[in-house]
């Protein structure tokens, strides 16, 4: 066993520790949540719960001097969590069903590539490394807690939230004259089908972007990727994650009143904009400095689809 392979697998460990460890201080914190506070709702309380795991993580990335150590979260976190409240939800029906399954599909073949591009804790995302260098430590300790952890965090939530509610159900009256009420899972409509086609789509194009474009990328060391989905966009694999959280939305839409399912809209509406205006603009401006061609291929190129 070489050392680099056997560095990796140490540090995939210390990983898989830390989000099991994230992850039961996260349930701690929504059962101390409930339990403390008498008006606060569910939705906060499982957002204080994201929160408090995502700190969590956080100091873990200071201890091994790499933000990256946040990386696996974006794609952990979602399927835990949903899976969780669906089971204290109880009765889901066949819309959460849908749901869970998009989220899992969407959630494994995320952090399977993350794994498969991970190094090790001695390997920092380039785009983190950049602003260490870049910026004085205290300014940066600013940025790497609230622009690299936590807004992150606030952003997949609030993407989220949508799928919080179609598992909880909708509440209906019971027992004639009485007043109390039992939730009840939604019923699917043809736009919740749609939703979830949308959902199946867009993690499969990312897949499909992200396996051309490695292997590409093992024998044009350097050079602009045009094959496949890259030819007709230059960030498929963005066009995707973003698809993705429309098609949650979409499903949610589609079980409620309409203009009730607009007032869910800041989980996509944050989500395509995190794209827009800071993925894509730091990618860009990477690949424009690093590959002599991608001046002429963003020229000729859509930017996602």
């Amino acid at each position: 066993m070489s050392k680099a392979s056997s560095s990796r697998k140490i540090s995939f460990i210390i990983l898989v520790v830390i989000y099991i460890a994230a992850t039961f201080v996260g349930f701690i914190s929504y059962r101390l949540a409930i339990n403390n506070f008498e008006n606060i709702t569910s939705n906060c309380a499982l957002l204080m719960a994201d929160v408090v795991a995502t700190v969590f993580v956080w100091i873990f990335g200071l201890v091994y001097k790499n933000v990256s150590v946040y990386d696996p979260y974006w794609s952990v976190l979602p399927p835990v969590m949903l899976t969780a409240w669906a089971i204290h939800c109880g009765h889901i029906g066949l819309v959460g069903v849908l749901v869970l399954i998009a989220v899992w599909y969407w959630g494994i073949r995320l952090t399977g590539n993350w794994a498969f591009t991970f190094k090790n804790l001695d390997t920092e995302d380039w785009r983190y490394a950049k602003y260490r260098t870049e910026k004085n430590p205290f300014i940066f300790q600013i940025i790497n807690f609230f622009g690299l952890n936590l807004m992150p965090t606030l952003v997949v939530f609030a993407a989220m939230v949508p799928a919080v509610e179609l598992l909880r159900g909708r509440h209906m009256m019971t027992g004639g004259l009485s007043i109390a009420c039992e939730t009840v899972p939604f019923d699917c409509t043809w736009l919740t089908w749609i939703g979830f086609a949308v959902c199946i789509a867009a993690a499969t194009i990312q897949l499909v972007a992200d396996t051309q474009r490695h292997r590409f990328a093992r024998g044009h060391r350097g050079e602009v990727c045009k094959v496949g989905l890259w030819k007709h966009g230059r960030h498929p694999n963005y066009f995707g994650e973003i698809s993705m959280w429309w098609g949650v939305w979409l499903m949610f839409a589609s079980v409620n009143n309409f203009r009730f399912a607009l007032t869910y809209l800041l989980g996509p509406v944050a989500m395509t904009c995190l794209f827009l205006f800071i993925s894509i603009p730091l990618m860009e401006g990477r690949q424009l400095k690093n590959k002599p061609g991608y001046a002429e291929y963003k020229k000729e190129t859509r930017i996602l689809i």
